[in-house]
């Protein structure tokens, strides 16, 4: 029963130690606005929020997330053809990447594509 108390006694005034000197490593020493700000990518937070924004680096930020996303979808159906033939994945993965090509040829023809006018 003594020993349990000991080791009780001896765990809580490590973990007390422990977090004492993570409080005292972690603080930080040179306080900036930039890193004290919430954002740290040079937008002032403390402006306008109705600053401009650029539509065509929205555009070509989603449309990498969409073809990232649609790499992810069809390194599966790569991976399951060399376990066997089946025409259903085959047809769905070959309509799914039609869709694709379709809709960064309307991309293309709408100009979205063009980063300099």
């Amino acid at each position: 029963m003594v020993e349990c108390l000991t080791l009780v006694f001896f765990l809580l005034i490590l973990s007390a130690v422990l977090i004492f000197v993570s409080m005292i490593l972690s603080e930080k020493s040179v306080d900036s606005r930039e890193k004290n700000s919430p954002y740290e990518c040079g937008f002032d937070p403390i402006l306008s929020a109705r600053s401009s924004f650029s539509l065509r680096f929205f555009l070509l930020a989603v449309l990498f997330v969409v073809f990232d996303v649609e790499l992810s979808l069809l390194m599966p159906v790569v991976m399951s053809l060399n376990v066997g033939f089946n025409y259903m994945s085959v047809l769905s993965s070959f309509l799914f990447i039609f869709i694709l090509f379709a809709g960064i040829f309307h991309e293309w023809r709408e100009g979205s594509l063009n980063w300099v006018l």
